[in-house]
């Protein structure tokens, strides 16, 4: 049996870009999916009529909340989703026809997994692979490797608190991840592009040698919250 997968669209004044996503759902080889989008207070007038177009779709429920930011838009997207897998999908990025069908071979293969996710690449402005750092551990405490449309559990996403609403500008990704590594880690990453990204169209943080100090203010956050957790969480008894 294919489990359901619920694709959450946080959108917020991107109705220009947001058919392209949905397309690429609709192209999908692996069919069991469901598609929330969760309007957040887009004040665009386009935006709204075409974020409308989809209410009416089957296989996609639309949400509409007060200007939140996408980590609180995600949450409430999550928590409606019925699926047992979730794929959070920014309003401008695509995905690759076989990347649910992907993802949940893997975890169909390996039922212990927390995370699948792939590599990427930039479309739009900017062309070429995104190269984010290798995942390994503990690589992963200095600096994300992971891009926010990977495929995780609902129960997962529940039992870390979902996505940490006081983080912003794309620190929310990382403490999320690292609350779920922090639960054991067991992550894959398939080395074919099956994710782009509107690169040109919003800012992509890239290292912590470019950032200003609101960044860096996050990252010792992150470190508070979890690096010395994880650490002895997995070098215990050294």
């Amino acid at each position: 049996m294919n489990p359901l997968v619920s694709i959450v669209i946080p959108c917020y004044n991107y109705g220009r870009y947001i058919h392209e996503t949905v397309e690429s759902i609709l192209r999908q080889r692996y069919k069991n999916w469901e598609v929330i989008i969760v309007d957040d207070g887009s004040s665009d007038p386009f935006t709204i009529s075409i974020i409308e177009e989809y209410k009416n779709k089957s296989g996609f429920t639309v949400l509409s909340i007060t200007r939140s930011g996408p980590s609180t838009a995600r949450n409430i997207g999550i928590d409606t989703a019925q699926g047992e897998f979730i794929l959070p999908l920014d309003s401008d990025d695509r995905i690759h026809e076989d990347y649910l069908l992907e993802a949940i071979s893997a975890y169909k293969k390996n039922p212990s997994l927390r995370i699948v996710y792939c590599e990427a690449e930039f479309f739009g402005s900017i062309k070429g692979k995104w190269n984010l750092p290798e995942y390994r551990f503990p690589n992963i405490l200095l600096d994300n490797c992971i891009f926010v449309s990977a495929v995780f559990r609902k129960s997962d996403w529940k039992e870390v608190g979902g996505f940490n609403e006081n983080m912003k500008n794309e620190w929310e990704d990382y403490d999320f991840w690292l609350s779920l590594i922090e639960k054991g880690e067991r992550f894959t990453e398939f080395p074919r592009f099956y994710f782009t990204i509107g690169l040109g169209i919003r800012p992509v943080r890239k290292d912590l040698s470019s950032i200003s100090f609101h960044y860096i203010c996050n990252y010792m956050k992150i470190i508070k919250n979890y690096i010395w957790r994880i650490f002895n969480f997995y070098f215990k008894g050294i």
